[in-house]
């Protein structure tokens, strides 16, 4: 393939060069089509090579792609604008970086300062970057072998109902796992609570939905300790739960939210968006955080074209409804297939758990890589995730574009069920 002078960066390279993208397709250089259920990095929110966007970049590259970090353009506040416009009280200052992963570095830099404290928590099979800080606080994996993580971080247990960490549940989470998480943290910590980070739906630990009222819970046992809130976004956020942002879906405001991937439409950007309180505190108080490309134009002129395809197009919306059909067709699929043992998720990210058998509940290891590589065969790209360094999760992770058709999600249906039929360690309930 010619990959054999790059440094490997997490497993291996897939065989086919890509050489083309538009909307949920993506094209290889031996002429093959692939119906893209990963929206490439969970980033084509709008699909891949949007014209909106690829309009954007191209009105950029005529004006201005780069500025120094305190120099401000019009696609920038134009952003700031649009974005904010977004978000309920009190959120309504923003900042625009290159990342997920160093979005969340700022928001909890912003969250230190603010707090004058330094204890952070996060949820087990969370997946917030692997930058310094933001390794921390990343459990679904990447940690092992790189030596001691920043100093105050916490784990609590996920809201795993399939198989609850606290052993309290069997199918429906009851939010004992948060009771006793927090009984934990109150016991480790040294008495500088200042964070808690969480994805609304944990989507590299094995797309694990909280249940109802378990984030209104979470937020009351964070200002029972003057903690704040940071919402992790960069996979949800722009419509893919089937509301505009996550935190709508669970009825909170956080403290902070921090976007990435869904934003760019396929561009790096990253955001912090928080209250004007906690900006005028940090800033008060000293608050840096310089890069070379905070506040650049051209990344801020594509995110403001997926907002508006993500708005004039009603997305969210389409999302949901999306969301249901697929969902028909994987609730289907686990009646015909024994391997299958859950479904979840929330409008277009979902995942299905394979097991070797229902009973037991044992993850099928081996049958998901089989899986991934008969579907990419077949033309589905769809991502298998593990769910944690010491977890047992073994999920389908599927997380289409939000522009995805009816007949490409029934395509990806009926690729799975043959793939799935067509391996032979595969039972039929």
């Amino acid at each position: 393939m010619g990959g054999e002078r790059l440094i490997r960066y997490g497993g291996g390279f897939a065989e086919d060069l890509v050489v083309s993208a538009r909307g949920s397709w993506l094209q290889t250089a031996g002429g093959r089509r692939i119906l893209d259920f990963t929206a490439g990095q969970i980033c084509a929110t709008v699909g891949h090579n949007h014209p909106r966007v690829t309009a954007a970049i191209r009105n950029s590259l005529d004006e201005v792609i780069h500025l120094n970090s305190w120099m401000l353009s019009p696609p920038v506040l134009a952003l700031a604008d649009a974005l904010l416009a977004t978000v309920p009280a009190p959120l309504d200052r923003a900042m625009f970086l290159s990342t997920g992963g160093e979005s969340i570095e700022v928001a909890v830099r912003m969250a230190k300062l603010s707090t004058g404290r330094f204890e952070v928590a996060s949820l087990t099979r969370s997946w917030h970057g692997l930058t310094g800080g933001a390794a921390a606080l990343t459990l679904a994996a990447g940690r092992r072998g790189y030596g001691p993580t920043l100093p105050g971080s916490f784990a609590l247990p996920a809201p795993y109902a399939y198989r609850c960490p606290v052993r309290a549940c069997d199918g429906r989470c009851d939010c004992t796992c948060l009771e006793a998480g927090f009984e934990l943290f109150d016991q480790a910590s040294v008495g500088s609570p200042a964070a808690i980070v969480a994805e609304p739906v944990l989507s590299a630990g094995g797309v694990i939905v909280p249940p109802p009222g378990y984030f209104a819970r979470l937020l009351e046992l964070c200002q029972e300790r003057e903690m704040l809130v940071v919402f992790d976004e960069c996979q949800t956020g722009l419509g893919r739960l089937g509301t505009m942002y996550g935190f709508e879906a669970f009825g909170v405001v956080p403290d902070f939210l921090v976007l990435s991937k869904t934003l760019g439409g396929g561009v790096p950007i990253g955001a912090v968006i928080t209250s004007a309180e906690i900006e005028a505190i940090c800033h008060g108080r000293g608050f840096v955080h310089v890069t070379s490309h905070v506040s650049d134009p051209m990344p801020a002129a594509a995110a403001l074209a997926v907002l508006e395809v993500v708005r004039e197009d009603g997305l969210p919306a389409r999302a949901a409804r999306a969301g249901e059909r697929l969902r028909g067709h994987l609730d289907e699929l686990a009646a015909r297939h024994e391997v299958v043992g859950d479904v979840r998720g929330m409008g277009l990210l979902y995942g299905l758990e394979l097991v070797e058998d229902r009973d037991s509940r044992r993850p099928a290891e081996a049958m998901g890589l089989a899986l991934t590589e008969e579907c990419e065969r077949r033309g589905l790209s769809i991502n298998l995730v593990r769910g944690g360094t010491g977890g047992a999760a073994n999920c389908l992770r599927m997380a289409p574009p939000l522009t995805i058709s009816d007949d490409e999600i029934d395509l990806a249906a009926e690729i799975l069920d043959t793939s799935l039929a067509a391996l032979p360690s595969t039972s039929h309930a």
